[in-house]
């Protein structure tokens, strides 16, 4: 479990901020009004900041310093990563980075916002602003940015050739059109910029094979409906499976797929499923709260008390990514803690222990209802910290194992648990009590003992003290 932000980018390395387009007031407040409730005021900040460097009516600032940056926002090196990736993710800042002579650059462009029509019509992003401000808040800032319409009346503009005369040829005087010049652009307006899902969010392969070329054509599935599908797989955790059905009633007589009625079918299955609760946001870059964390900052630290601490400090995406060896998360196991952390409400650093322990106890795997039980508990018990929960899974070790062991075998054939596994420090005092109580844990070959040895070694190992 290592923190990546340092390898990012340091106080020293230097960036110029510039905008897409010009960018406008009336942006200004479709970024407060309407993106602030998502991101927070810190990357709104941010945002303000890099825009207010941009020189007026021009798309570029001048080169400064991070550390310069850091002094304006007043965020440490961790705390402007975290923020830059918020404003990455959600469409309103493409980073780029220049590397030469062992000097790194970066270049923050400034996107637009969406506009009023497009944000409340995305049909992820006003979701989730609805959940975060509740439906009053939500129809007023609706209001807000809704004017009267034209009412009708005829059209009487005249058009450029009644009001313009063309020359005659024998008074044109040809000359070659310039450009704007080479490396050079002209300014223009800064286009929108919506928040781009990575393809990993769904599986088409899998939609495709159960989809009957009979009932849904693949050609039905163009690039807006694909868009579509996968915004609303993302925003509802619909797998393919049950996106076949909701296509099925989605379609046209004239055998083309019916966006809005694909939105409709999708929010009617999630309110079957879970109720009348709209889907929230997760910011699974988020950490453990620094007035829920227990181990000191300025202290040398026990075993014990660093893997707390790495725990207090790293998000639960990070982790499951360190856990998969650098590669993403899958999708599925996403969802499971995601959906612990809505339904429980537990907070980051808690979900990275319950993370820790059940896949520590179930070969790496996260089983849905095995993380869903544990979770219950632990809401139920209010745990709200790292050093709680660890504990909490010490005294209740044994009642754990019966719940995995309970749900892995048949009801006829479950007996009293025995258990295999190789546990990490925390674990191991609960362990030789109830061993000493007179369980015998179950044999294990020389290799496959040795072979978990090593990955919780390794697991350890890399649990360093991060830089605050």
């Amino acid at each position: 479990m290592k923190d990546y932000h340092w390898k990012e980018l340091i106080p020293g390395d230097r960036y110029r901020a510039r905008g897409s387009g010009i960018l406008h007031e009336y942006d200004r407040k479709l970024v407060t009004m309407l993106y602030q409730p998502l991101l927070g005021t810190a990357a709104l900040g941010l945002y303000m900041t890099l825009w207010a460097e941009l020189e007026q009516d021009r798309l570029w600032g001048k080169e400064h310093t991070h550390h310069r940056l850091m002094t304006l926002t007043q965020m440490n090196l961790k705390s402007f990563y975290s923020e830059r990736i918020k404003l990455e993710g959600i469409g309103l800042l493409t980073t780029f980075v220049q590397e030469a002579d062992d000097a790194r650059s970066f270049i923050y462009e400034l996107q637009a916002p969406l506009k009023p029509l497009e944000f409340f019509n995305d049909g992820m992003l006003n979701i989730y602003l609805y959940n975060r401000v509740g439906h009053t808040t939500y129809m007023q800032l609706k209001r807000y940015f809704i004017d009267e319409e034209r009412k009708t009346a005829e059209n009487v503009t005249r058009s450029f050739d009644e009001v313009f005369q063309s020359l005659q040829p024998s008074e044109m005087s040809i000359q070659s059109e310039e450009g704007p010049g080479f490396a050079n652009e002209y300014i223009g307006e800064a286009p929108a910029s919506e928040p781009k899902l990575s393809e990993a969010v769904f599986d088409f392969e899998l939609l495709f094979e159960g989809l009957s070329e009979s009932v849904v054509s693949k050609k039905s599935i163009t690039e807006p409906v694909k868009e579509t599908i996968v915004k609303l797989s993302y925003v509802y955790g619909i797998d393919p499976l049950n996106m076949q059905n909701l296509l099925m009633d989605s379609l046209l007589p004239n055998e083309t797929i019916d966006t809005e009625l694909l939105r409709k079918c999708a929010r009617d299955w999630y309110d079957f499923q879970y109720g009348k609760k709209t889907p929230k946001l997760i910011e699974m870059n988020k950490i453990q709260p620094v007035m829920k964390r227990t181990v000191p900052e300025d202290s040398e630290l026990t075993k014990e008390q660093m893997i707390i601490r790495q725990l207090e400090t790293i998000s639960p995406y990070q982790f499951m990514k360190d856990l998969y060896e650098g590669v993403e998360p899958t999708l599925a196991d996403m969802q499971i803690i995601e959906e612990v952390m809505i339904q429980q409400k537990l907070l980051p650093g808690v979900a990275n222990v319950l993370i820790y322990y059940v896949m520590l106890k179930s070969d790496m795997k996260l089983s849905k209802g095995y993380v869903q039980r544990i979770a219950g508990h632990w809401a139920r018990k209010k745990i709200t910290t790292v050093e709680e929960a660890m504990e909490l899974a010490k005294t209740e070790n044994k009642k754990y194992l019966e719940w995995a062991e309970a749900k892995s075998k048949p009801a006829s054939n479950r007996r009293k648990p025995i258990r295999s596994e190789i546990v990490p420090d925390w674990l191991k005092e609960q362990e030789k009590g109830q061993n000493a109580a007179g369980e015998q844990p179950e044999a294990k070959s020389d290799a496959d003992l040795e072979a978990e040895k090593e990955k919780i070694a390794e697991w350890i190992k890399n649990f360093k003290n991060p830089s605050t």
